[in-house]
């Protein structure tokens, strides 16, 4: 692919915003402009597969709700105006082909459709609801424009990550999954040759491990489908576990039915996130069994509601 999707959807906003400025120039002056949202080129994760839907130059327009209804109109008539296609491919601004990811929007009901809440989280309750991954596709993309700001202030909330205590209480809850389901579970499925327990318990260590590195960065862990691709950009030991991770669901079947065959792989992961809690001063458990890091995690927490939650709970 000679070009993301995010990059395309820059040029074109570039190439339509003087059309734009000159027939709704007091509604651009209030407007975000980006990309934002689901779909893999927000993720900058695009290629030559993502171009057989909801892929193509377009960006979308941000607006509060009552401006938005006040002005759809007049902002109709501008993008009726735009090209129906750019270098070659057809614009995704043309009404059958937004879907609801491009093109006009609404501020809170772009957010509102992300996480569920018509404001920024507002109590701890309100950040544990929302599934990271939602959060991840809010502040994913780029931000080309923002007039009035509206936009790009609700999405620093979002960015600037989870209040501490939540932070640490699904960190513990993680530690605590990636021990049951791969220091423990996995390895005793695979001995008893039961494949199907023992690639459930799998799956659950590696969405939990991908999880925790993500809370040590401080980000939040995007759709399952993107998140190894992007966690090997992570700078807190984001290639060391996704090398790992990859060699532990490339071991050839055969090969897995031999526990042993999982276990230096596993403890090597978890050795890596138990010195790094260590080093982050979250943990002074001096061993590598993960579950007994969630405890040692939630002696930092303060909020008593917290405090009294099941430690796997999140």
């Amino acid at each position: 692919m000679d070009m993301s999707g995010l990059e395309l959807a820059r040029r074109f906003y570039e190439h339509c915003a003087p059309l734009l400025r000159q027939r709704i120039p007091d509604v651009m002056e209030r407007a975000a402009v980006g990309l934002v949202g689901e779909g893999s080129e927000c993720f900058g994760c695009d290629d030559g597969l993502s171009q057989d839907h909801d892929w193509g130059p377009g960006f979308c327009l941000w607006l509060p709700r009552k401006q938005l209804q006040q002005e759809s109109e007049r902002i109709e008539a501008a993008f009726a105006a735009l090209p129906e296609s750019f270098e070659g491919m057809p614009s995704r601004l043309l009404p059958a082909r937004r879907r609801g990811r491009v093109g006009p929007l609404a501020i809170e009901d772009f957010y509102l459709g992300l996480t569920g809440l018509s404001t920024p989280p507002q109590d701890w309750r309100q950040w544990l609801a929302v599934p990271e991954w939602r959060f991840a596709a809010a502040v994913n993309g780029r931000v080309f424009h923002d007039g009035a700001g509206i936009f790009s202030r609700w999405r620093s909330v979002l960015e600037q990550g989870y209040p501490e205590d939540v932070r640490l209480k699904k960190m513990a809850a993680r530690c605590m999954q990636m021990a049951q389901s791969g220091q423990y579970n996995l390895q005793r499925c695979r001995a008893r040759r039961d494949a199907v327990a023992a690639s459930m318990a799998q799956g659950r260590f590696v969405e939990s491990t991908l999880s925790l590195l993500y809370l040590l960065n401080r980000r939040y862990m995007p759709f399952y489908k993107w998140a190894w691709a992007l966690a090997g950009r992570l700078p807190v030991l984001g290639p060391a576990i996704c090398e790992k991770l990859h060699r532990l669901v490339s071991l050839p079947a055969a090969e897995c039915c031999a526990a042993r065959a999982l276990v230096p792989t596993v403890e090597e992961i978890c050795f890596l996130m138990a010195a790094e809690l260590r080093r982050q001063g979250l943990s002074a458990v001096p061993h590598d069994w993960l579950w007994d890091h969630g405890p040692a995690l939630m002696r930092h927490v303060r909020t008593p509601e917290l405090l009294r939650m099941d430690l796997l709970q999140e």
